[in-house]
């Protein structure tokens, strides 16, 4: 199956140059379709180039705070010397949101 999922250049770029491995999302209806194996193509919002990824593995958690503690800083998207904050995440998604849905790790791997 083939999603899409429209991202910030950041996180574009970083997926691109292959250093962001996980893209970090609430696990809501559209994410529970997602499966190992799928193809997520990813359009950059800021000039709408894309680039097509295979998923290599779903990871469920109750929370960013949970998220982070399992996965390295560099492969969600900070920089090496950048402080990994998940209470960051609370500028995308309310904490309601958070608790109804849960959140996903969704690992990918450039085509």
């Amino acid at each position: 199956m083939t999603h899409e999922m429209d991202i910030w250049h950041d996180s574009f770029v970083k997926i691109k140059e292959q250093t962001k491995t996980i893209k970090m999302r609430l696990f809501d209806e559209k994410r529970s379709l997602i499966s190992t194996g799928d193809t997520i193509i990813f359009t950059d919002t800021s000039n709408k180039e894309k680039i097509d990824c295979m998923v290599i593995n779903m990871y469920r958690y109750l929370s960013f705070e949970e998220l982070y503690q399992h996965h390295s800083k560099v492969s969600i998207g900070y920089n090496k010397d950048e402080i990994a904050n998940p209470k960051e995440m609370l500028m995308y998604y309310s904490k309601e949101m958070i608790e109804k849905y849960g959140v996903v790790a969704i690992e990918i791997k450039v085509l």
